[in-house]
């Protein structure tokens, strides 16, 4: 026992003595877990152990002794806050969250995208990253003691550590945390293949070096004769990208090109290629091996000359020649280098975010804003939820179920009513967090709301969901206004008794672009029955309302008939028209002319011989109120009735009829006739109410 503590101590003997003082704390809470003779998992001193070989903070050590899974066991529970800090407390959270996380699945990888989203939703619920390195950590030690573990679990832990952590550890820039998880995973997972390879590198390990140290001693003593400082050395290749390379080439692994590889990196851009023209001066070389990424960088930004020569012995040696420039930008880990690797896209967030990362790993007292940068940039623009079913849905910050329902499917999205968030119902404008399981509640048939597209009241946050909400719309307008103008052409040629007209010829006179924009216009009425008499050359219908039309100017009416005010009109109760609804004008025997919206039922389905009684009509400039019915779907609570008649008083929006009917499931339904000035107030009264918790829609009666 007193041995361990003596190397325990020498471990942070490079520590300043107050810094000690803290570990030793952090360690005697440690000491107070009880012995387990049968635990063999990973411990927090063990992972400070692995930590210290990058030269990590304070911070991050104490962290990650404090991450021992085994202090829940601790009754009380220390307060790490209070003991060590706020920031340690923290990493210690976000480490504790990182060792209990189990979205992951072995079927994720055969998902589009999943990985990759699962990766990205680690890293932006990580508060501090430097908990994902203290991961990584703990994710080695478990691989140490992974033969411990049943079949069925070691399957699932290395399988997971190639398919998340190690590409993590990639981006991040640790690339030697990287090579050692994805050949301790695939020494379990495929270990005839891991043998065979390792069989194969040692049998031949003296020769390989014999024939890099001969390289590059010659390369040095050339390089130094033409002046020119270079840094050259092997570069080790590891038996898992070994055999991801095998299987990409389908190739053996005696023909591989490069398990001998030489990195050379010089002073400046010149003598890039002056070191080029000496490699090739002294080896034969395989042209179609030779890569100039350099005057042509790969999309995600890497830079170096490539080439492939033979020495005397006929071995292939990989040549890399760079800039010290161009070596630090493969190598820090920025999102061009992981990019390359995984297959995504270049990120200058994630590059400035690892940028960062690297100088804290690489500072004992790193400054507060750096450290503040590690908790609020990487991933801050995305959040990332899961369905019942458990699959990762990347959405933009900000998004609403609204929006995650879109991002499922176009049809859930225009089905939707409601939402629940881990089981919770939440209003359509609820903003998601990672992590949240969003269920949708749809109906088996509808659309989506006008509301829903109205920016001021937050339904909607990305263009995607906006733009198909928009098209929905626009698709049924478009075919509702084709059929209604194919049925209106058709009564107006039989009432004046002449045969169908040619559509063609129609839609120029017209000024249509095509006969499908001509039958739309007609339908929505921008093209009225005068302007088809005049067209058919009938044009006696042309002063036929005139008689209703009584030359008065007393100031402005609701209503203008043909832009003429005070007009006998009334509104009809059947569709109930808002100032600001495109509206027509209905000739009546008794009560002058009945105001419809144009899309009533009532108008639509309008007789041959009643056709003829339609009438151009506007709305004016005189303020009125109109009656409307609204109808509120809701989940049954106490207050809904409260919360709903409150918005619509502080709206100044006056109720003169309400009904209200509840069912055993719990859902209500209310009925409201309230007094509208216009659309505008119309949608934005439906809108607040929409937001009131519990309710699942608010819409205008039809």
């Amino acid at each position: 026992m007193q041995k361990n503590n003596e190397s325990t101590h020498a471990l942070f003997s490079g520590f300043s003595a107050p810094d000690r003082e803290k570990i030793e704390r952090a360690l005697a809470i440690v000491g107070l877990i009880p012995d387990d003779p049968h635990y063999y998992r990973p411990k927090g001193i063990e992972v400070a152990a692995i930590l210290m070989n990058f030269s990590v903070d304070l911070d991050t050590i104490l962290a990650a002794i404090l991450s021992d899974p085994r202090l829940v066991q601790l009754n009380p529970r220390p307060d790490l806050k209070r003991q060590f800090g706020e920031t340690v407390a923290a990493i210690v959270k976000d480490v504790n969250w990182l060792n209990t996380f189990s979205i992951y699945s072995l079927d994720m990888t055969e998902q589009p995208n999943q990985a990759e989203i699962l990766r990205r939703m680690l890293l932006s619920m990580t508060q501090d990253v430097r908990a994902v390195l203290i991961k990584l950590a703990f994710r080695l030690k478990r691989l140490e003691v992974i033969p411990r573990e049943s079949y069925e679990m070691r399957r699932f832990i290395c399988q997971e550590t190639l398919d998340i952590y190690a590409p993590i550890a990639n981006r991040m820039g640790i690339h030697q945390v990287k090579w050692q998880l994805e050949d301790m995973a695939f020494r379990y997972l495929k270990p005839q293949s891991y043998r065979r390879i390792a069989k194969s590198l040692a049998n031949n390990r003296v020769q390989r070096e014999n024939c890099i140290n001969r390289f590059v001693e010659l390369l040095q003593k050339t390089l130094a004769e033409e002046g020119i400082s270079c840094d050259v050395r092997g570069r080790p290749k590891h038996i898992y990208s070994i055999w991801k390379k095998m299987q990409r080439k389908k190739l053996d692994i005696e023909e591989l090109y490069d398990l001998l590889a030489v990195r050379v990196i010089v002073d400046n851009l010149t003598h890039c290629y002056t070191t080029l023209g000496i490699v090739h001066s002294l080896w034969q070389t395989l042209p179609k091996e030779f890569d100039d990424y350099i005057a042509n960088p790969k999309e995600n930004g890497y830079q170096s000359l490539h080439t492939v020569i033979l020495d005397p012995e006929g071995n292939r040696i990989e040549v890399q020649i760079r800039t010290q420039e161009m070596h630090d930008y493969a190598e820090l880990g920025v999102a061009a280098h992981w990019s390359y690797k995984e297959g995504g896209k270049h990120d200058a967030a994630i590059e400035k975010s690892i940028a960062s990362l690297r100088k804290l790993l690489e500072e004992k007292d790193p400054n507060e804003a750096l450290s503040e940068n590690f908790r609020n940039e990487l991933f801050a623009d995305r959040v990332y939820v899961l369905t019942p079913a458990g699959k990762l849905i990347d959405l933009v910050k900000g998004s609403t179920p609204l929006d995650f329902a879109y991002a499922v499917h176009s049809e859930i999205g225009h089905r939707c009513r409601g939402a629940k968030i881990n089981g919770r119902i939440v209003p359509l404008t609820y903003p998601l967090k990672s992590g949240e399981q969003v269920e949708i509640l749809t109906v088996k048939d509808g659309g989506p709301n006008r509301n829903w597209i109205d920016p001021n009241l937050g339904y909607l946050k990305t263009s995607r969901a906006i733009g198909k909400v928009k098209s929905w719309f626009k698709s049924q307008q478009q075919s509702q206004n084709i059929l209604a103008g194919k049925a209106i052409l058709e009564k107006e040629a039989q009432r004046l008794g002449i045969k169908a007209p040619d559509l063609t010829e129609m839609a120029n006179y017209f000024k249509q672009s095509d006969t499908d924009k001509l039958l739309e216009s007609i339908g929505r009425s921008d093209i009225n029955t005068r302007q088809l008499t005049g067209f058919f050359k009938i044009p006696e219908l042309e002063a036929a309302p005139a008689k209703f039309f009584p030359k008065k100017e007393t100031g402005k009416s609701v209503i203008s008939v043909e832009g003429i005010d005070n007009v006998l009109t009334s509104i009809a109760s059947c569709c109930t028209p808002v100032q600001g609804e495109d509206i027509v004008g209905y000739i009546s025997h008794k009560k002058g002319i009945t105001v419809h919206r144009k899309d009533c039922e009532n108008i639509l389905h309008l007789s041959p011989e009643k056709q003829t009684r339609l009438i151009s009509v506007n709305w004016g400039t005189q303020k009125a109120s109109h009656s409307v019915p609204i109808v509120i779907q809701a989940f049954n609570a106490p207050n809904v009735l409260g919360d709903v008649t409150q918005i619509l008083a502080q709206a100044k929006v006056h109720i003169s009829h309400v009904a209200m009917t509840t069912h055993p499931d719990f859902s209500a339904v209310l009925n409201l006739m309230i007094q509208i000035e216009n659309t505008d107030q119309l949608r934005q009264v439906l809108g607040k109410i929409s937001c009131v918790p519990n309710v699942v829609e608010a819409s205008r009666k039809t």
